[in-house]
């Protein structure tokens, strides 16, 4: 077990150093507007070269060092997490693999070696989803791999159409890309591919299911690498969404997933799947204010996301590992008491999440918020973003009621407590980073901030809002209000809400029962039916005949004997008389 848990260590030391060089060199290109191509000659034969292409900017650089420093300490946080599990030497170089691919990602410029890091991050990633081995977990390992496999083809076209320019390299073709119908195209499919990476309508079922993950992982997929792989290509191709057709149905298409993932989250009571809507919520925020040309602010409140919602996932991880696996909301209650330190982490992701002032999700969602005031936007997409983020806020005091406050409702033989020195650590590293991620990214990114004036009344409303949904957060939750939980008097908008408005249906059986039953009825139909009857049945059956009246004849009959007798008598007569 130490040469496992060294393994842990090593990589976790590698992963922090490289995440905290990486920081300072993206602070050096970001103070003197550097970017560097590097291109690497792999092969080079006669007239042919193949060429990597590597793209370092302030932007990549920030982004791998902020994935690096969350995918450290989720495999220092593993450490513990899976110490029961006899492969986690294997785990963890999934991990590696899964933040390798996710390193491709970020800093290739190119259309080829970004389907390496894309696609890589699709298989590791239905590996890790089918890591625990049974139905569930195959289940869902499935439609998040088919799911991604749209986004997978839709690049591999983009790929096809830039072959009508001389090379794949698109960043060298941005500024030609408007009014350009082939670039037009080429823009269509990656934004498809975004959108099923970063799970928006109609992809969104796969995010929820691909909680049959290990905590570990849905801390590092919901943070900073895969579900974010979308949003980062857009921040890339961000010249396309400006003034664009293609940008106002990805502001549509972004708001709705927002306002559905947050009114979702509301009547769940999973505490993984509860946390994963909230991701999608976020997505879509990030998306809508992508497709509106603001790509800075979306590259920002990726990064701040990252930190709150790696540690929201950890200190969720905790929970589930001290209550002995179990996830529903409803048999949790009076934590605070017995684990203070991770209610504590725990509530200040929440706080982040929602907005609370000067905490590292503030200065963005906030920003971001005054930024759609004063931009020109109508008013369906204002308040999508607006009841949106007061939905946010709902589920999270909902979720803090079920499980932090009252009494403890599950059984008496939990031993609840926060001795796990390792997820401690952890969990402490990424409660400081979510306290101060936030004002020091701000500091640095926005050297002139622009000065938003509001009137009053528009200044507080995101509060209000914040605030707002914090009090229907309790209303919902609380039991004892009248002796009833509120949500159920509304049962069936709830269960057309809790099912992600019916999507988890549309996406497996909703595709796959039609095929089915047209299946099924060729089956049988024509391999069961007309083709079997003239076919392969029709074929024994005449055989059969034949066998039969042969075998009449091999029966030992004297009339038999006798009539053939004759017959051949017959025939030879009539011959001998016709070729005479």
């Amino acid at each position: 077990m130490n040469y496992l848990i060294n393994y842990c260590k090593n990589s976790f030391y590698i992963l922090i150093s490289i995440s905290l060089v990486l920081f300072i060199l993206s602070l050096k290109f970001l103070l003197k507007d550097l970017v560097y191509f590097i291109e690497w000659e792999i092969v080079s034969l006669h007239s042919m070269s193949i060429v990597m292409t590597f793209l370092f900017d302030w932007m990549s650089l920030m982004f791998m060092s902020f994935v690096l420093l969350i995918s450290s300490l989720v495999i220092f946080y593993s450490n513990q997490y899976m110490e029961s599990d006899f492969n986690v030497n294997r785990f963890i170089l999934l991990v590696l693999m899964f933040v390798f691919s996710m390193m491709m990602l970020i800093i290739s410029p190119n259309l080829i070696s970004i389907l390496l890091g894309w696609d890589g991050l699709g298989l590791v990633s239905y590996c890790l989803v089918i890591y625990f081995q049974n139905i569930k977990s195959y289940n869902a390992g499935m439609l998040t791999a088919l799911s991604n496999r749209i986004g997978d083809v839709a690049l591999l076209l983009a790929i096809a159409w830039m072959l009508n320019y001389g090379s794949w390299n698109y960043i060298f073709y941005l500024d030609m890309m408007k009014n350009n119908f082939e670039m037009e195209v080429i823009g269509g499919l990656v934004v498809l591919a975004a959108m099923t990476k970063s799970a928006q309508i109609p992809f969104s079922s796969w995010l929820p299911a691909a909680m049959a993950a290990p905590t570990p992982v849905s801390a590092l997929v919901h943070s900073s690498t895969l579900v974010t792989a979308g949003v980062y290509l857009l921040i890339r191709f961000n010249i396309l969404l400006e003034n664009t057709f293609l940008g106002q149905f990805l502001l549509l298409v972004s708001g709705l997933t927002m306002f559905m993932a947050g009114l979702g989250a509301n009547f769940e009571f999973d505490l993984k799947k509860i946390i994963a809507l909230s991701t999608l919520s976020q997505l879509g925020l990030m998306m809508s204010i992508l497709s509106m040309g603001f790509f800075k602010l979306a590259f920002f409140h990726l990064l701040t996301h990252a930190l709150f919602k790696a540690l929201l996932f950890m200190c969720a991880g905790v929970i589930i590992h001290n209550t002995k696996n179990a996830q529903d909301i409803r048999f949790m209650g009076g934590l605070s008491m017995s684990m203070p330190l991770t209610c504590s982490c725990f509530n200040i992701a929440n706080l982040a999440l929602c907005g609370m002032p000067f905490l590292a999700g503030f200065y963005s969602k906030d920003l971001i918020l005054e930024t759609v005031m004063l931009s020109y936007v109508n008013f369906f997409s204002f308040f999508l973003f607006f009841f949106s983020t007061g939905l946010t806020v709902c589920y999270s005091f909902r979720l803090v009621y079920y499980s932090m406050t009252g009494d403890f409702n599950s059984t008496s033989l939990n031993m609840l407590n926060d001795n796990g020195w390792v997820m401690s650590f952890s969990i402490f590293l990424l409660m400081i980073m979510a306290i101060i991620g936030g004002s020091m990214l701000n500091w640095l990114m926005f050297f002139n901030p622009e000065m938003i004036c509001l009137p009053f009344y528009m200044k507080f409303l995101t509060l209000f809002v914040c605030i707002l949904g914090g009090v229907m957060g309790y209303l919902l939750s609380s039991v004892k209000l009248f002796f009833f939980n509120k949500s159920l008097s509304f049962y069936k908008f709830s269960f057309f809400s809790g099912s992600m408005w019916f999507m988890p249906m549309i996406s497996t059986i909703g595709v796959i029962k039609f095929p089915l039953i047209l299946g099924m009825y060729s089956y049988k139909n024509f391999d069961q039916g007309w083709s079997e009857y003239f076919g392969g049945q029709m074929l024994y059956k005449q055989l059969k005949n034949y066998s039969l009246y042969v075998q009449e004849f091999q029966n030992n009959n004297l009339k038999i004997y006798l009539l053939s007798y004759m017959l051949w008598v017959i025939i030879l007569v009539v011959m001998m008389l016709f070729f005479k």
